[in-house]
């Protein structure tokens, strides 16, 4: 699916006063768009805000480092936002994923785009911008600021190569293509630092994760003759270990590195007493299939949902599924 990108320039050039939105729960693709594109919007002299339904996850801090992006009742009221003109909707087309920031675009009588590279999708009453070939959300931003003729400068092109870096797994799955590497290139070129954001991002564990990392990964099975693996993180892991919510980010990779498995499985319980659910598959099972059984969505090779509770059930659910899926 290509982007009509005469129609997004000129979108963005009838406009003066912007909100840009992702998905709760955020990682480096929705932070790093965000940024990214707050930068070349302000360098065409646009007047922006970042506004998401949760607060940006403590060790994703350093992306942000002037604190710009705000959450919804929080740091903003979405009475302070009646003067916005365009609500920019990035790395989701879900309902679902924008959490307290729903009622607001919903309320909001601002023109609405979506800038998203997911295949899973709901009526937003947006005008849509999906490139679902696309490996990140973030190349897309690097690729807009081309379309708009906006030179990148550092600022923008850190949050940029860290979104991309992020959704490739470093540049490791099967999503990176030459031109992924081509986008990095000129990333580096702007400024952006790869040793620090690796740094950033890797080698700054806290004593909670690590130990949380561990009780996660004990608690693996393996399935299928080896060929699904899958585990959990219960409320109660977090309160013996200390750790964070979002402690809980990339820890479903680490099953894929299992000799012989082709399909992962986490249930990560929420303070709601529901699961989300991440499912990542390097097999023909396609995971955003798997994840719209269960309301969600995402890419075929990694997607996620929400569901109920309690755990034996919501497990028997989801794996059920999944080896369907794998059959």
């Amino acid at each position: 699916m290509s982007i009509n990108w005469p129609r997004f320039v000129e979108i963005i050039r009838a406009h003066q006063r912007f909100m840009l939105v992702s998905h709760v729960r955020p990682d480096c693709d929705a932070l790093g768009s965000e940024l990214g594109m707050a930068g070349i919007l302000e360098a065409l002299g646009k007047h922006v805000r970042i506004v998401n339904g949760q607060a940006t996850p403590p060790n994703l801090a350093f992306i942000d480092p002037t604190k710009r992006i705000r959450a919804i009742n929080v740091e903003v009221q979405p009475a302070d936002l009646a003067d916005v003109e365009v609500i920019m909707i990035l790395d989701t087309s879900a309902w679902a994923q924008l959490g307290p920031m729903t009622d607001v675009i919903k309320a909001s009588t601002a023109k609405k785009i979506v800038l998203d590279h997911h295949v899973s999708s709901d009526e937003l009453g947006a005008e849509q911008f999906k490139d679902t070939t696309a490996e990140a959300t973030g190349r897309l931003v690097y690729d807009a600021a081309e379309q708009l003729g906006v030179k990148l400068t550092a600022e923008i092109a850190m949050p940029l190569f860290a979104a991309v870096a992020t959704d490739t797994g470093w540049f490791r799955f099967g999503s990176t293509s030459a031109q992924t590497m081509r986008c990095a290139a000129g990333l580096i070129e702007a400024g952006a630092q790869p040793a620090r954001i690796y740094n950033a991002l890797y080698e700054q564990m806290t004593v909670g994760r690590l130990l949380l990392i561990g009780r996660t990964l004990a608690a693996t099975k393996v399935e299928m003759n080896g060929r699904l693996a899958h585990t959990r993180i219960l409320k109660e892991d977090f309160t013996i270990t200390g750790a964070l919510p979002s402690d809980t980010e990339d820890v479903v990779n680490m099953t894929l590195q299992i000799a012989g498995v082709e399909m992962a499985v986490i249930l990560v319980e929420q303070a709601s007493g529901q699961f989300k659910v991440s499912f990542r598959s390097r097999c023909a099972a396609d995971c955003s299939k798997l994840a719209e059984q269960f309301g969600g969505g995402g890419h075929k090779a990694a997607a996620g949902a929400t569901v109920d509770g309690p755990y034996d059930a919501a497990a028997s659910r989801v794996l059920d599924a999944a080896k369907a899926a794998m059959r």
